[in-house]
């Protein structure tokens, strides 16, 4: 299918994280506590070098430190003033839907109409037994849960019966939305099945790259618009999410980031069965084949908007927290992302 690249200057760049336990000035971990705290922090300096989303996911894990993410969102909401706050992702699975929707209603009424959320299945598995949920109902968990979360976006009463939670009868949710509507958005990890199910139900598509070129996926983005177009909706905006970190020079940025990807892909490995980590893997990884944006401001700007050329898409979120990174460190990519990354790729894509 044709991309139509005449306006792609205008792509939305934005920030996400997990809340990785960071370290400090002398490589000792923060806590989890500070570790929020200075997320919040990363938001206001998002918001003030002018980013478009900060993005905040959900983990149950000692790793990463957010479980509330929209808690989160909510201190960064008192504290910004244009940037839009949502998640990477809401793991729809084992929550509720009805209490999903409340809880971004309420951000969006305290941020003035900025809340998004991400939906996903999650690539972790911790909240299905945290929670009660069997992963033997993986799928269906999912399904069911995006299905009655789409009716109530429409903010009407809803009637509703499925396997995964009691029916709901004329039930009518609050708070409303001022705008009516509540910005949503699915996560997909590169599932064709997951692709239709974002168009079908009027959800953004948010392209989760974490391995292999961006080019890869231009079947998913192709595939999500020509289904929109049979659905007969509106085309809707797709974004990608991925990995990075910005210094001044591609060496530095190397080098203050290798430690953490190493070490976050080494703890996930052990339970996947994945290889260990590399320097050369590393090296691949940050190349123009690979999925990882680190880098100087050009280098990373550069990558951006060939990925962006590539698939057409209307957002690109750089992943920026890894666990060896320092707060100050995470501040500077923050600075470098916004004020000379994005306004670079916006250049390079209107040229």
């Amino acid at each position: 299918m044709h991309v139509n690249t005449s306006d792609l200057s205008g792509v939305h760049l934005g920030l996400d994280t997990f809340g990785d336990i960071t370290v400090d000035s002398d490589d000792r971990p923060l806590t989890a506590a500070q570790t929020i705290r200075n997320v919040v922090d990363q938001a206001v300096l998002a918001d003030e070098v002018g980013l478009s989303f900060f993005g905040v996911g959900e983990h149950h894990r000692p790793d990463f430190a957010v479980s509330s993410p929209e808690i989160v969102l909510a201190a960064a909401a008192a504290r910004t003033r244009d940037i839009h706050l949502g998640t990477a992702v809401t793991v729809l699975s084992s929550d509720d839907p009805v209490r999903v929707y409340e809880r971004f209603a309420t951000l969006d009424a305290v941020s003035g109409g900025r809340a998004e959320v991400i939906l996903g299945r999650g690539s972790f598995i911790e909240s299905f037994p945290l929670f009660g949920y069997e992963l033997s109902d993986y799928e269906v968990l999912f399904e069911e849960k995006l299905e009655l979360f789409s009716r109530l976006r429409d903010e009407r009463p809803v009637t509703w019966q499925g396997s995964t939670r009691a029916p709901l009868v004329e039930a009518d949710v609050h708070p409303k939305t001022e705008s009516g509507r509540l910005t949503a958005w699915v996560g997909v990890g590169g599932s064709p099945e997951s692709v239709v199910r974002a168009a079908r139900h009027g959800y953004g598509l948010m392209l989760a790259i974490i391995g292999g070129p961006a080019g890869r996926f231009r079947p998913f983005a192709d595939l999500y618009r020509r289904s929109l177009d049979q659905l007969g909706r509106p085309q809707l905006p797709i974004g990608v999410h991925s990995p990075g970190h910005v210094a001044e020079t591609d060496e530095q940025a190397w080098e203050e980031a290798y430690a953490g990807f190493q070490a976050m892909h080494d703890t996930i490995g052990r339970e996947r069965g994945w290889p260990p980590y590399s320097r050369l893997a590393f090296q691949r990884d940050v190349g123009p084949e690979g999925s990882t944006y680190s880098g100087s401001p050009e280098t990373v700007a550069r990558k951006i908007a060939e990925t962006v050329r590539t698939l057409g898409v209307d957002r690109f979120d750089m992943k920026f927290s890894t666990g060896t990174l320092s707060h100050d460190k995470l501040l500077k990519s923050i600075e470098l992302y916004g004020t000379r990354v994005a306004p670079r790729v916006r250049e390079l894509l209107a040229s």
